[in-house]
């Protein structure tokens, strides 16, 4: 799974109607939020292809097709990289992390890959109990 450019959005791909495909995506979505969820982060990169792109871009550049985001992850190893930094040298109130996704929709490309788009809502909850809404965007990915 990587990352696509905001113009990949409105490509002219095929919606996809085969149920098993729609599972099987739909699956590999639901088994990604919950690795999030779990800070199973050391299987994160698994996710991704080997030369993957994960980015994280505020709404207004998405929207604005600017390139630069909040992180910027070119490969498993810069994100085993980003995964090492966030478990060593960042600091923060010890919390948990809950994904509710939307069902996604996809498209198929001519060279067999996967457009989704799902939106998300990512609830955090401290130690004490607090909970906050602490991400709402959405998943725009190419699945291959």
């Amino acid at each position: 799974m990587s990352i696509f450019p905001a113009d990949a959005v409105n490509s002219n791909a095929t919606p996809v109607t085969d149920p098993l495909i729609r599972q099987q995506v739909e699956d590999l979505l639901i088994d990604y939020a919950h690795a999030l969820d779990d800070f199973e982060l050391d299987h994160w990169p698994d996710f991704f292809t080997e030369h993957g792109i994960y980015q994280i871009i505020p709404r207004e550049s998405f929207d604005q097709n600017l390139p630069l985001g909040i992180l910027f992850c070119d490969g498993r190893g810069m994100m085993t990289d980003r995964i090492l930094a966030l478990e060593t040298a960042n600091i923060f109130e010890p919390h948990t992390i809950s994904h509710i996704t939307g069902r996604p929709q996809l498209s198929l490309n001519d060279d067999g890959t996967i457009n989704s788009r799902s939106s998300f809502n990512i609830t955090r909850t401290m130690q004490d109990g607090r909970m906050e809404i602490f991400a709402t965007g959405k998943y725009v990915d190419v699945i291959t």
